[in-house]
């Protein structure tokens, strides 16, 4: 399962940054590079202030130490003068140590100038570096920004964005209903011309349809058809001279 877990692990890892690159703003991206170049410019300043201060620190002790060294001197003689040997051996005892401590405070001091001057030059180095960043992040974003307006533009025109996208489906629901209404006023219209809409108001107004019509003429022909019979059955009996009679009598 080693080999199974690994590619699963490269296929998440694999997810994740294709949504982090999505989600990844290079102007934003930018700027927070160019804020941390800051930060750190900030922190050398820091660190140089903090060396010169150390430095003045020192070389306020280094002067009161020239001081007593010159004080110490200055006694060691008048001891001497004095004929107080010892006194003045004491005196040049702590000269000494004082003269030691001097030199260590000047060792200490020289160092410190050189941190600083590192520390000035890496400062300048970094604050060109900055400045250049800075001139080459504003161009990245202005190309940037005019790439972004360019694609908006293309798609919007082209129709490939996702809101044209739903704009082209709303207009093809639209053309499939127009047609279907123009579809259905036209069978409407054909279903008028052939009259099927004549029949369907006679059928409300008369209450008959089709077969009812049929059947009524069906009944009547068979009415006509049995008193024609009757008639001739009539006539060949005899009964049609009186009756031919009384017609012609009711004509004149």
């Amino acid at each position: 399962m080693p080999g199974v877990s690994g590619r699963f692990s490269t296929v998440v890892k694999a997810k994740i940054s294709k949504l982090l690159d999505r989600a990844e703003d290079p102007a934003e991206t930018l700027d927070y590079s160019y804020q941390k170049q800051l930060e750190s410019l900030q922190n050398v300043k820091k660190g140089i202030a903090d060396v010169v201060t150390a430095k003045k620190r020192l070389q306020m002790q280094s002067s009161k130490l020239e001081q007593s060294v010159v004080k110490l001197d200055t006694q060691a003689r008048q001891a001497l003068s004095q004929g107080n040997e010892e006194l003045a051996r004491v005196a040049l005892e702590r000269k000494n140590v004082a003269q030691t401590e001097l030199q260590g405070l000047d060792s200490q001091v020289s160092e410190l100038e050189a941190q600083q001057q590192k520390l000035i030059d890496s400062q300048q180095k970094l604050t060109t570096k900055i400045e250049a960043f800075r001139t080459k992040k504003e161009v990245i974003k202005a190309q940037y920004s005019a790439a972004e307006a360019q694609v908006r533009i293309s798609e919007a025109a082209t129709g490939v964005g996702e809101e044209m996208a739903d704009v082209g489906l709303a207009m093809q629901r639209a053309v499939d209903k127009t047609e279907q209404m123009k579809a259905r006023a036209d069978a409407v219209g054909e279903l008028e011309a052939s009259g099927a809409f004549e029949d369907l108001t006679q059928l409300g107004e008369g209450g008959d349809d089709d077969i009812d019509r049929q059947l009524k003429e069906l009944s009547s022909t068979a009415t006509v058809d049995d008193e024609l019979a009757k008639m001739k059955a009539e006539i060949g009996s005899g009964a049609a001279p009186a009756e031919s009679k009384q017609l012609e009598e009711g004509q004149a």
